[in-house]
């Protein structure tokens, strides 16, 4: 299928084909048949993306603090190949949608093949949108109105959050595609509408719908204006949808307003407040998120756990529903709003519309309405010819986030691997990477990659919760496979998974490995030398500064990510493993914070483990420490000698007749090695790197640390520890 797609490092906008993903659990399969391009939005991430790598820098100084920090923990190197990685991905574009059902996921009600639905889908020929940002067309609604749907429910958010009554006087500042629909709103629900924009045709277009419209470049002082036009009380509200980085319509909308008066931030302004407009008149100021309650909460977009109606009234979904039932009713005319018409495969030309700045609504048309619902494209796209690389083992990597694409995948290009087929979710990031890196194919189809022939070996790079199927299935379907940690979160898993190995070992063996890179380290090989002629027991102390995470990330939600113990201080566990060389045989452990403020989710964790030789290793995971502090520590102490190594780039020793340091310029957790020794393995058929029994080991007692830290009574009651 084909996609819009930008380039953040040159903002150029192209039009790819892409495997077309598969209707996930909550979501639908949408096949598109118009979009609407945001003027503002996509405007401005075009900008952006034009811009050179000094001014993108001065428009989000928050991410330069993360690169300075990160520069002094990791080295420069590391970090200018993380800033480059991230610009180089491209970002999918639009979030104006209408087409009709093609394919329901499961878990979803209310939804029928056939249904018209709008929703904040790309702009791709086949979207797949969680049901929660769907709603149903009415007959009534043509495609191209039924297209504004989304931006219709930003203006309506920011018109729920001021509270109108009727016979107010609401002033708009900004009379784009999302202002122009916000005064049609507020007309209908009875409030007096001043509409403030210095374009001429815009306000041209305002007065026609009704509304006073007001030139704050003109001769007449906007403020008074307002005053005037309020029968000299101050406007009630403001609602601004202006873009631009002056703070001029924050301090003008504070000025025009009466005391008490609303001011709701919809666009994008500058925010130099002046606090005796705010304080003289004890003004409110509010900035509106999107397209109201729902937004950016995983439970409701990604689970489709929908708030109650007798709590929230309006959802984004009854937002969407409340806008087309506008149009249907004809109170909402957004006809006049469209400046541009344009087929998909002109997108270019749509796109260079808006950057010239004389457009309004730009539609893109995409299938015709009456096309078969039956026609579906293509779930696999070829991208090379073939292999440069045809003997060499043959791997197909299933995930294509930030890891894989960023670090795992150039790993295994170096190693000679091939790549035969990378696979992803929604298949952007697949084409990406598969064509950055010389994949032949990219998909969507995991399935496909298991029945694959040329397939040796699957990379399992994908969410933590899917990893213990998705190697099963692989073992069963006879192949290598390494998988990113961990290889499972609960215990059923593990059992499942040491069964699925049994049965593998009695058919054909293959080498199943954990990512587990750190041991495969330079420093760390360097301490194995010293420490293994050393027959005294051992002290081990991690500490691992690693930094806080939104508590709603998929990694804190212990039934997909598995939380941060197991699916991240597993590594210092393995570490510990292998640095003693013996069996853990206890575990203790402590979390920061007691009875209900000790969390499913926490990440402020020490723990202590027992090996069988009687060493010790405690870790402590850490994510309420300083970002300037190295990110891991790790220090042996035994028979009178020391060991410490700081964040994987300096290693010091004391008390070594032939050893004081080793240094490198540039920080090796060893995922190079960890990846060459995998393709290694599995090419001469060989033994795994890592022996099983170790990885079953260390997934157990990562499991087990968190059974110790809260407790297990408090991990059952369907707990996905015990599942």
């Amino acid at each position: 299928m084909k996609q819009i797609l930008q380039s953040l490092k040159t903002g150029i906008v192209e039009l790819t084909t892409v495997p077309c993903p598969e209707p996930s659990i909550g979501h639908l399969l949408i096949r598109t048949h118009k979009t609407l391009i945001s003027a503002g939005t996509e405007r401005m991430l075009v900008e952006f993306g034009q811009a050179n790598l000094i001014q993108k820098a001065r428009q989000q100084p928050d991410k330069v603090k993360m690169v300075l920090n990160k520069i002094s923990t990791d080295g420069l190197g590391p970090t200018l190949t993380a800033v480059r990685n991230k610009l180089d991905q491209p970002i999918a574009l639009g979030y104006c949608n209408v087409g009709v059902v093609v394919a329901v996921g499961e878990g979803v009600s209310g939804f029928v093949v056939g249904d018209r639905v709008a929703s904040n889908g790309r702009h791709a020929e086949f979207v797949n949108v969680p049901a929660l940002l769907c709603a149903k067309v009415p007959d009534e609604v043509e495609d191209e109105d039924a297209a504004f749907t989304v931006l219709g429910a930003i203006a309506l958010q920011g018109i729920r959050l001021i509270q109108p009554t009727l016979g107010e006087v609401v002033a708009v500042v900004g009379l784009g595609l999302v202002g122009l629909m916000t005064i049609q709103l507020l007309r209908a629900q009875g409030c007096q509408v001043i509409g403030i924009e210095i374009d001429p045709a815009r306000r041209a277009l305002a007065e026609q719908l009704g509304v006073r419209t007001l030139n704050p470049m003109g001769d007449c002082d906007v403020v008074q204006a307002a005053q005037a036009l309020s029968r000299d009380r101050g406007v009630d509200a403001v609602i601004i949808t202006a873009s631009t980085r002056s703070s001029d319509p924050v301090r003008q909308a504070a000025q025009m307003c009466r005391k008490r008066g609303r001011i709701v931030l919809v666009g994008v302004t500058g925010l130099e407040l002046s606090r005796a407009d705010f304080y003289e008149k004890e003004l409110t100021f509010q900035v509106s998120c999107s397209y109201g309650p729902g937004r950016y909460d995983p439970s409701y977009e990604d689970k489709g756990n929908d708030y109650p109606l007798g709590f929230v009234r309006w959802t984004e979904q009854r937002n969407f529903e409340a806008v087309l039932d506008m149009l249907a009713s004809k109170r909402l005319d957004v006809q006049s709003l469209i400046s541009h018409r344009f087929k998909l495969d002109a997108c270019n030309d749509a796109y260079a519309a808006i950057g010239a700045g004389d457009s309004l609504g730009v539609l893109l048309d995409y299938f015709e309405p009456d096309q078969p619902l039956t026609v579906q494209p293509l779930r696999q796209v070829r991208l090379v010819d073939k292999s440069d690389n045809p003997d060499a083992l043959a791997i197909g990597m299933i995930g294509a986030g930030n890891y894989a694409g960023q670090v795992l995948i150039p790993c295994l290009k170096r190693a000679g691997a091939r790549l035969r087929t990378i696979v992803s979710a929604g298949g952007v990031s697949g084409v990406h990477f598969g064509r950055k890196y010389g994949f032949e194919q990219a998909s969507t189809d995991f399935i496909s990659v298991l029945e694959d022939t040329n397939v040796d070996g699957v990379v399992i790079a994908t969410r933590h919760h899917q990893h213990a199927e998705q190697v099963i299935s692989a073992l069963n379907a006879n192949k290598h496979v390494f998988v990113e940690k961990p290889l499972a979160i609960s215990r059923r898993q593990l059992v499942e998974i040491e069964q699925a190995y049994k049965n593998m070992l009695g058919r054909n063996p293959r080498v199943l490995m954990v990512g587990f890179n750190r041991r495969f380290a330079p420093h760390i090989l360097k301490m194995k030398q010293l420490l293994s002629p050393i027959k005294e027991t051992k002290v081990l102390i991690a500490t691992v500064n690693s930094g806080a995470i939104p508590m709603d990330s998929w990694i804190q939600d212990p039934s997909v990510g598995g939380g941060r113990i197991i699916g991240e201080a597993c590594h210092f566990i393995d570490l510990m493993r292998y640095l003693v060389g013996h069996p853990i045989v206890s575990v203790q452990a402590t979390v920061l914070g007691l009875g209900d403020r000790a969390s499913l989710n926490s990440d402020k964790v020490s723990f202590t483990l027992g090996f069988a030789d009687g060493s010790i290793g405690t870790v402590h995971y850490l994510a309420n420490g300083h970002k300037g502090y190295p990110k891991e520590r790790l220090e042996v102490f035994c028979g009178g000698r020391i060991l410490q190594l700081n964040n994987f780039r300096k290693l010091r020793g004391w008390g070594w007749a032939s050893f004081t340091k080793m240094n490198l310029w540039s920080q090796d957790k060893g995922n190079a090695a960890c990846a060459a020794a995998f393709v290694a393995a599995a090419q001469d058929a060989t033994d795994s790197p890592i022996s099983f029994e170790e990885l079953i080991e260390v997934t157990r007692v990562s499991i087990e640390v968190m059974e110790k830290t809260l407790g297990s009574e408090r991990l059952s009651g369907g707990d996905h520890l015990e599942q």
